[in-house]
């Protein structure tokens, strides 16, 4: 009971702005222009396409917890290639920068 009323206390929702999530206010104009972007779309491209093959090679599951990770990653001129994949967890994969 508490929850609901300190959320409607803070205001959860005012923003009315177009493009925003009304629930945290965040605008994601910025998101969407950014992950159109051709060079995006093609790194998007390249993690699908290494995790396809980790699954036919039956490294993963659909469903497991675990990520493809690149070890020179996409953004550094890394390739999907096998030899620059490696199955991690979740956590560790998304915790390194």
């Amino acid at each position: 009971m508490v929850k609901a009323k300190r959320n409607r206390e803070y205001g959860k929702g005012k923003n009315k702005r177009n493009s925003s999530n009304l629930t945290t206010g965040r605008d994601y104009t910025y998101d969407k222009a950014y992950q159109s972007s051709p060079q995006q779309i093609a790194n998007r491209v390249a993690r699908n396409k290494a995790r396809r093959e980790a699954l036919k090679k039956g490294r993963v599951r659909l469903g497991d917890k675990k990520d493809i990770d690149h070890i020179k990653p996409l953004s550094k001129g890394g390739s999907s290639h096998s030899s620059n994949t490696r199955v991690t967890t979740r956590k560790f994969n998304r915790s390194r920068k």
